[in-house]
């Protein structure tokens, strides 16, 4: 391959390869990571799980319906003495003398134990609240850290996108590297043949030849190293997919220009409205204030209402004989509580306190991120237009002493200064313009631009 061709393949790559109609590679792996990785899915297991909280503190509007049966057997107890004789007698002795007769006969006392020696009661009770704040207010609290959980998700979501790339990145600058490297190697190759040719025609001496081959050693170890992090950052890839550590990883050829479509205080604007750390904090805040009004209500009175339908009697008979109905109505006002209320309203003041603290913090540390992360993308992009034009001129220099070192012109440091540079440039290109895609997916990530 020649200077030429190596220069054209990196600067002026194939274009954008695309699978699956419009969607390109890179878009695939991100909807396949977002699908699959594990890290996402304990996120999204935390949700559901807070849903499902949600769900209960809901279920403590609705009445409690339950049926209890019971059935008893008991012998002994107290025994219980009712003084009828002694309350009648004298009544049935005076109407027995006035009638002249014993229509009256006189009675005994009677005895009987408290406890039925056999009873059952079946029943089914209903139980309504009708006024209890720590109901709603405990359903509320749920509702805020679900959204919460909701938005650790989604800002994990973001962040794992952002991740995505920058690893699909990392792996295609080290793999275009190792192939630069790989082309390069031919020139040295070449070099040393051309070394050993003017050798043995006693144009140079034999230390020629020993510095082409040490430069070839040189550059051998160069691509082991690089193939070291291109296979590493292929495992790094692969993990972020939940995929094989091993699997292959299809190459994107090229991407579209970068261009951009928002100033810095649009983005500044966008991240504070969008990023879900905010929108996890302001959950927080929102739950800590509903936990303070929950303790503030507790000196309210709660009202429940309950209704108990059965049958009661010594036998297992279920009809309007036996039956029974009750409704109350329950009122429970606690008054005092050893200043318990008291302290845990303080510390509900604090933590509010405390939340808004970090919401303010984060909103400064997000306009820090898209700060850095805008400038570093604009500083990228002039990186880029110098590490190109940087690789013309070594790529032209390396011709030109390429040309006059076969004819005897240089001695052979300059020949491996020139190549040098130009291998250099030509790593700094492939890295100049990965690193800007790297860069605006952080740029992406921290002003939300990506949907």
């Amino acid at each position: 391959m020649t200077m030429r061709r190596i220069l054209l393949f990196i600067v002026f790559p194939l274009l954008t390869t695309k699978i699956s109609g419009q969607e390109t590679i890179l878009e695939a792996y991100i909807r396949q990571g977002l699908e699959n990785n594990l890290a996402l899915r304990q996120k999204e297991a935390d949700y559901e799980k807070s849903l499902a909280a949600l769900r209960e503190a809901r279920s403590f509007f609705y009445p409690d319906i339950s049926v209890n049966a019971r059935y008893t057997v008991a012998r002994g107890g107290r025994i219980i003495e009712f003084p009828v004789g002694d309350l009648m007698n004298p009544v049935y002795s005076t109407l027995n003398m006035m009638l002249g007769s014993d229509y009256f006969p006189l009675i005994e006392n009677q005895e009987f134990t408290f406890l039925r020696e056999h009873e059952h009661e079946t029943k089914v009770s209903v139980v309504q609240p009708l006024i209890d704040p720590r109901i709603f207010y405990n359903q509320k609290i749920s509702e805020q850290l679900s959204e919460a959980q909701i938005a650790d998700a989604e800002s994990y979501r973001r962040q794992l996108v952002a991740d995505i790339k920058t690893a699909y990145f990392n792996y295609l600058k080290t793999l275009r590297i190792e192939q630069l490297l790989h082309d390069t190697k031919l020139l040295l190759e070449e070099n040393i043949r051309v070394n050993e040719s003017l050798y043995r025609n006693d144009k140079v001496t034999i230390d020629h030849v020993y510095r082409s081959r040490a430069e070839l050693s040189g550059l051998e170890q160069q691509i082991a190293e690089i193939t070291k992090a291109r296979q590493v950052s292929a495992a790094y890839f692969n993990f972020l997919l939940n995929r094989p550590l091993e699997e292959n990883i299809m190459e994107e050829s090229d991407f579209d220009s970068i261009i951009m479509v928002i100033d810095l205080p649009g983005a500044h604007q966008n991240a504070l409205a969008n990023r879900e750390e905010l929108s996890m904090l302001e959950s927080y805040a929102r739950a800590n204030d509903y936990y303070l009004s929950l303790n503030q209500a507790r000196i309210m009175p709660s009202v429940y209402g309950a209704v108990d339908y059965g049958f009661q009697g010594t036998d297992y008979i279920f009809n309007s004989k036996y039956d029974f109905v009750i409704a109350s109505v329950v009122l429970r006002w606690e008054l005092f509580h050893g200043f318990e209320n008291r302290a845990v309203i303080s510390q509900a003041k604090i933590e509010r306190d405390i939340r808004q603290t970090q919401i303010e913090e984060t909103k400064d540390r997000i306009g820090l991120q898209v700060i850095q992360a805008y400038y570093d993308l604009q500083a990228s992009e002039k990186s880029i237009i110098a590490a190109e034009e940087a690789l013309l001129s070594a790529t032209r220099a390396y011709e030109v002493v390429d040309r006059k070192y076969r004819e005897g012109q240089v001695n052979l440091i300059e020949y491996i200064d020139a190549r040098t540079t130009m291998t250099n440039a030509g790593q700094n290109v492939i890295i100049s313009r990965y690193d800007h895609h790297i860069k605006y997916a952080e740029f992406e990530r921290v002003a939300c631009l990506y949907e």
